[in-house]
């Protein structure tokens, strides 16, 4: 029997399948949907064969190999694991430099910093704007020198760090790079992540600064100056967690990631940069959701159009170029104060659906992160939910294991095309940055957002402990305080700065970043000077300020 005629025969008998055992039956109820499908991709009672549409060598083909929908690297976790990179971040920076020292010890391997509010919109902690938000979602960054405090007895150039930082990311960068020259390390042997992805920060999360257009010169900027000088260092994480954890569903996390990915290498390339050159230093950043199955079929989906958009828009030749590499994150969003325990659960299936999606690095979340920032505790049990994976599962003996299921593969596909839909409608509206001017992706994040609400208000999806499984108990206990000292201590250290500093040379570099920043000259350079000055962030920020302006969102959409 041929291929066409045994699928047709699949599909006749899985028809007679369906009439016999569901004949007039709803085809779900949302007692059975359990978690729901998170995007507009509906799933099917069962697959079969005659799901699949696909050609194995043109659309899965072999991991490390185009479209890299089985993974970016031939071996994936048998050659190494994923980087198992905690989030972490809050107080001062001695505070988070103890943090950091201890996850270090308990295996962790890669650091990932939390910025509190105040220094990811560019102020200082002095600053009347600060008052009440120093050390509360991250850790305070004024100058020089609360980065060498960060980072002390860390040798940075045998550890890989991801800054979540987007509008100021040049300045947290420069800061970055002086502290590995006072370290002794040459920012050639750097490795890491700066975020450094402001078009989001405009759709789903606020913390911008400057205008677009400007934003978009920053990071051109960093794009140019890391190709020359920290060829190891990715130049942005483009971001799909935050537009995530602002109520879009699955498609739209990847379709409206994926659009701001093309405004970027648009606008290097609009520069004079060559694409081969700062493409494959391009990552991403995920959100891992509650539907496993959704979830390891989106990274798949995404790694597959990203890999398409790279060789076909773009005509990228180095296979570098079409990887997609991405860092995930459990969903924060899905975590619940009411039996906050039962987030164990959650984060452990969370995190698998990104192994077994492929991810290169993770974060697991805190159970008591609905609560309170993580405690040292929790910190280290999501911590070990990661190396449980790792060294217990069996999930890392082969690659890809869930490639063929007729599940898997069929979803994949459904949501590739509903991404390329969004990304034709963000082409038809001119690009990422018009549709965020008119309001497109935001307004379609606020009606997912909403539409997810009213399921769980009307009980059609199931939160155990929210709208089902309800119980009373105490609070727990133990949870971390940020102490309100904090600020004051802040204020006093960044206070010994302005006293130790040469003002002369201080007020010389920024009088010469404001010149640059009324030119087309490459920032970075300024920036680093500046920084080198003990120069503050506010005061870097400011400046510039002055010469870009500040965003004020208008959505007309």
């Amino acid at each position: 029997m041929g291929k066409g005629k045994e699928l047709e025969k699949i599909a006749q008998e899985k028809a007679r399948w369906e009439s016999k055992h569901f004949s007039g039956k709803a085809s779900k109820s949302p007692e059975s949907r359990g978690g729901s499908v998170e995007s507009e991709v509906e799933f099917q009672r069962l697959y079969s064969p005659d799901n699949l549409n696909l050609d194995y060598l043109t659309d899965l083909s072999f991991p490390g190999e185009f479209p890299f929908t089985r993974g970016v690297q031939p071996d994936m976790y048998r050659g190494r694991f994923w980087t198992m990179r905690q989030y972490a971040g809050f107080g001062t920076a001695q505070e988070t430099n103890t943090r950091f020292i201890y996850l270090l010890k308990q295996g962790q391997t890669g650091l990932s910093v939390a910025f509190d509010l105040v220094t990811q919109i560019g102020y200082n902690s002095d600053d009347p704007l600060a008052q009440g938000e120093v050390g509360k979602v991250g850790v305070a960054i004024d100058s020089l020198a609360d980065m060498e405090t960060l980072f002390k007895d860390i040798p940075l150039d045998q550890v890989s760090t991801s800054m979540t930082i987007n509008a100021p990311a040049a300045i947290l960068l420069a800061m970055y790079i002086v502290v590995a020259e006072k370290q002794g390390v040459d920012p050639s042997k750097l490795s890491g992540t700066i975020q450094n992805d402001i078009l989001k920060e405009y759709m789903a999360r606020g913390t911008y600064i400057f205008p677009p257009v400007p934003s978009m010169r920053l990071i051109t900027d960093t794009f140019k100056y890391c190709a020359e000088h920290l060829p190891n260092w990715n130049t942005i994480s483009i971001s799909g967690y935050h537009i995530r954890e602002a109520g879009s569903n699955a498609v739209q996390e990847v379709a409206f990631t994926l659009a701001d990915g093309i405004a970027y290498v648009q606008a290097a390339l609009d520069v004079g940069l060559e694409i081969d050159r700062f493409a494959p230093r391009l990552s991403f950043f995920f959100n891992a959701h509650s539907n496993f199955l959704e979830e390891i079929a989106k990274f798949r989906a995404a790694r597959r159009v990203w890999a398409k958009i790279m060789k076909n828009r773009f005509q990228a030749k180095n296979p570098k170029s079409l990887m997609m590499r991405f860092h995930t994150q459990t969903a924060g969003c899905t975590l619940t104060a009411q039996q906050p325990e039962v987030n164990i659960m959650r984060v452990a299936f969370q995190a698998l659906s990104a192994v077994l999606g492929g991810t290169q690095s993770l974060h697991t979340n805190a159970w008591d992160e609905a609560l309170a920032l993580p405690s040292q505790e929790s910190a280290l049990l999501a911590l070990r939910t990661q190396q449980a994976i790792a060294y217990e599962t069996g999930v890392t003996d082969t690659v890809d294991p869930l490639g063929g299921s007729y599940c898997v593969e069929t979803l994949t596909d459904d949501l590739e095309q509903a991404v390329w839909a969004y990304l034709d409608k963000i082409d038809e509206l001119g690009g990422a940055v018009r549709a965020i001017e008119l309001g497109f992706q935001q307004k379609e994040i606020q009606r997912s957002a909403y539409r997810y609400q009213m399921e769980i208000e009307h009980q059609e999806r199931i939160i155990v402990g929210i709208n089902k499984f309800e119980r009373k108990q105490d609070p727990p206990q133990g949870l971390l305080k940020i102490n309100p000292k904090v600020e004051q201590e802040q204020k006093q250290r960044l206070a010994a700065v302005y006293r130790k500093r040469n003002q002369a040379d201080v007020e010389n570099g920024l009088i010469r970043l404001e010149k640059a920043a009324e030119s087309t000259e490459n920032l970075m350079p300024y920036l680093l000077d500046c920084v080198r000055n003990y120069t503050t962030l506010g005061e870097i920020c400011d400046v510039l300020r002055k010469v870009f302006g500040e965003y004020r969102q208008e959505n007309t959409f």
